[in-house]
């Protein structure tokens, strides 16, 4: 990463509220959603350059991808660097871990852009199964575009790891799942064994990523969802967090930050979000607030999870109906836009930040305000209210009042 003279985000307004149904506290941040990319990023830039540190791509070699010992590490310490001005997201000299990168289109991505660009170290947990497609395409230059930071160098990424989150230990990998050949070339990628890895590697981390989910059944109604694909979605979705925190929380330096993506559907129904995935969720938010006290008091850890609106990524493509959903929270919610990925980015930069040194515990929403809504105002029923609308949502709406039931 470059150096730049005025890394972070700069915060004009933080302003928190204490909801008193769910006791969450909601945090807006005034200059995080911005009405276009271009006026968020410019306050995220990067000033982590390590000039010794060999970038990401130089550490390929033949066969299995190994990466040379001899990695010069970002350096904790406040005397390292000058205060910076203004309020910013200063993260120089911290070192992230987020597992469940695979691509470059969704949330994992853009958070790890985001804490980058914040000063992070980024090392990255792959699944199994598409850490070689992910490493070539890194290898390639096929993310070169998605990895510009705002001062236009390329986000580095110092370690892939490979990682299944699934399963604890190797005591624990079925031997169908060990002679799998999607399995074959890799090793050490139970999350003891990565965490191992890191420790190793770095020594310790400051802030731990969980974006990764996964429900066999997804399409199926909660009725219709087998036993099986109900503790599936459960494992992969909400315990592989408990998991990666057990594992990681001992060499996480005091102060550390702890994050997780949930979605609405764990307080609301969502139809066509099946397969125990809104169970998963529901789960993952109570056990947010569990280790938030756990790690806390023991480890001086925080725990956060965010509630991020529908995006249009390769894994929300699975469910079939992400397009609608899109379409619905942009005629609804009370910001009347698109939800991008980089304003899920920039709030967890802010939760990882020593800004959010008192936030814990919370699911913080990040869907343009459409967790709010009690109802739809794209209903017909409203459609003699004086409710303002955008341009792009009149046209939604007109459509949606038009359609027959058994389309919608």
């Amino acid at each position: 990463m470059a150096a730049t003279s005025t890394p972070g985000m700069l915060m004009t307004t933080i302003n928190s509220c204490l909801s008193s149904s769910r006791n969450r506290v909601m945090t807006n941040t005034a200059n995080f959603s911005a009405e276009h990319k271009e006026a968020s990023w410019t306050r995220l830039t990067s000033s982590s350059h390590i000039s010794s540190r060999q970038p990401f791509f130089q550490s390929f070699t033949s066969g299995n991808v190994k990466f040379q010992k001899a990695v010069t590490r970002a350096v904790s310490g406040a005397a390292e660097y000058k205060p910076l001005p203004g309020l910013p997201v200063d993260l120089r000299g911290k070192r992230a871990f987020i597992a469940g990168i695979a691509d470059d289109n969704g949330y994992g991505w853009a958070i790890a852009k985001s804490l980058a660009a914040a000063g992070a170290e980024i090392l990255v947990g792959t699944w199994v199964p598409a850490l070689n497609i992910f490493e070539s395409s890194l290898r390639r230059g096929k993310f070169d575009e998605s990895r510009k930071l705002p001062d236009g160098s390329l986000m580095e990424i110092t370690k892939v790891y490979p990682l299944d989150a699934v399963y604890d230990n190797p005591e624990d990998v079925p031997e169908d799942v060990k002679a799998n050949k999607r399995y074959a070339g890799s090793s050490n990628w139970t999350v003891q064994e990565v965490v191992e890895s890191v420790k190793q590697d770095f020594g310790s981390i400051d802030i731990l990523v969980h974006s990764l989910a996964n429900g066999p059944e997804v399409s199926k109604p909660l009725l219709e969802t087998s036993r099986n694909g109900y503790l599936a979605a459960i494992s992969a979705s909400s315990y592989s967090f408990v998991s990666l925190l057990k594992h990681f929380v001992p060499i996480m330096n005091p102060g550390g930050a702890s994050i997780s993506l949930t979605y609405i559907a764990s307080e609301r129904i969502i139809p066509g979000y099946g397969g125990g995935m809104s169970s998963a969720k529901a789960a993952l938010e109570s056990d947010t607030q569990v280790l938030a006290f756990e790690a806390g008091r023991k480890h001086k850890i925080r725990v956060n999870t965010i509630s991020a609106g529908p995006l249009r990524s390769r894994a929300a493509k699975a469910i079939g109906f992400i397009d609608m959903m899109i379409d619905y929270s942009s005629a609804n919610a009370p910001l009347q836009k698109e939800l991008s990925a980089e304003e899920v980015g920039n709030a967890a930069a802010f939760l990882a930040s020593p800004l959010a040194s008192a936030i814990t515990g919370a699911v913080v929403y990040v869907d343009n305000g459409l967790h709010a809504m009690g109802v739809g105002v794209d209903s017909p029923i409203f459609e003699n209210l004086d409710i303002p609308k955008g341009k792009k949502n009149q046209i939604i709406l007109k459509v949606c009042s038009s359609a027959t039931d058994d389309k919608w």
